[in-house]
């Protein structure tokens, strides 16, 4: 194999380095834009979870005060 050809075989493999790179860097961007939509969602999640239970809550305290009125 001539020094040409190596140097051709290199440079072919640098720029699918390059290519991998660049896709590589695309999904983590996105990963990043999904995990961050994930937490937001969780966040939101837990809110309304917090607040159904409140309701609940208050809903017990009426009932088992309408149990001891006569």
């Amino acid at each position: 194999m001539t020094t040409e050809q190596q140097l051709q075989q290199l440079e072919q493999r640098i720029e699918e380095l390059v290519s991998i790179s660049a896709r590589l860097r695309r999904e983590n961007q996105a990963m990043q834009v999904r995990e961050h939509k994930l937490m937001e969602e969780r966040a939101d999640l837990l809110k309304k979870n917090d607040a159904a239970k409140s309701k609940v809550e208050a809903i017990i305290s009426r009932l088992k005060s309408l149990e001891q009125e006569p």
